[in-house]
């Protein structure tokens, strides 16, 4: 063991060990008479942490540590943040940039809206071109679609890969790359839809597509960006679209926007690889 600092409570300690365990850098937490003292367990490791360690003194709220601990938290630390409830929904907030949770309200409050006896009104406003009586000067109708879900498991689905991917590009990389992909994602994959079925679609999956494909890359090709998909998740996502295309599940699914989304988000993420 050996000590690459000090800090003066157990919950800053906390989070930057789950970012050195995102990391691959095993580290503990041991009480000092004054705070705690943080060590690396590998010798090899010790110039990495110490370096990370000098960094987050200086910035203690960078949203990587919050997302980390998140996705690398030790449930079983003995670490009191408060009441759960609240713990949670600050977790929520600091896993997601202001696009993320724009994006998430704006489809809650459609799906509620639905369900709430407006769905006849809200479906004519947002829908593709064709579904309902329009006129082609409506442009949003290019990209509303993607704001609308017709069941809590299609919403559910995908707002909580929308919150853990795009959150992740939000606040790892910045609000530009993840606006452009939605822009992109979720306009050009509607199109698709359209071609293949027509104008009767809806739904965020598209996006989720892009995201996907996009934390994938950047993982593989340039994983000092910090974000990354695990190849589990990834073939998830590809077994979900291709059990899609097969009609196995049962449901209507959109699976142009889907394959769309998903290149879409490759060739973004390999360019963005690419970057200095």
């Amino acid at each position: 063991m050996m000590e690459i600092g000090r800090l003066p409570n157990p919950r800053a300690a906390q989070a930057l060990v789950d970012y050195l365990r995102g990391q691959g850098v095993s580290c503990r937490i041991q009480q000092a008479e004054h705070g705690v003292i943080v060590s690396v367990e590998r010798e090899q490791d010790y110039s990495r942490a110490r370096a990370e360690f000098d960094h987050f003194i200086s910035h203690p709220y960078d949203a990587k540590y919050l997302q980390a601990s998140w996705e690398h938290g030790d449930m079983h630390a003995g670490l009191d943040y408060g009441a759960p409830a609240l713990a949670l929904f600050s977790r929520f907030l600091t896993g997601a940039g202001p696009v993320t949770l724009l994006v998430f309200a704006l489809c809650i409050l459609v799906y509620g809206a639905m369900q709430l006896g407006l769905a006849q009104q809200t479906y004519s406003l947002l829908s593709f071109f064709g579904a309902v009586s329009n006129g082609h000067a409506e442009v949003w109708r290019l990209f509303t679609p993607t704001l609308m879900h017709f069941s809590l498991m299609h919403i559910s689905f995908n707002l909580l890969w929308w919150w853990y991917l795009g959150g992740k590009i939000e606040t790892r990389l910045g609000t530009g790359p993840l606006l452009l992909l939605l822009l992109v994602a979720g306009t050009l994959p509607n199109l698709a839809q359209y071609l293949l079925t027509g104008p009767n679609f809806g739904g965020l999956s598209g996006v989720v597509y892009a995201v996907a494909g996009y934390t994938w890359v950047m993982g593989i090709k340039k994983p000092q960006a910090g974000i990354g998909l695990p190849p589990a998740y990834m073939g998830f996502m590809l077994l979900w679209m291709l059990l899609g295309f097969f009609d196995v599940l049962g449901m209507s699914m959109a699976n142009g926007a889907h394959l769309a989304g998903l290149v879409i988000g490759l060739g973004q993420g390999w360019l963005d690889s690419r970057k200095p």
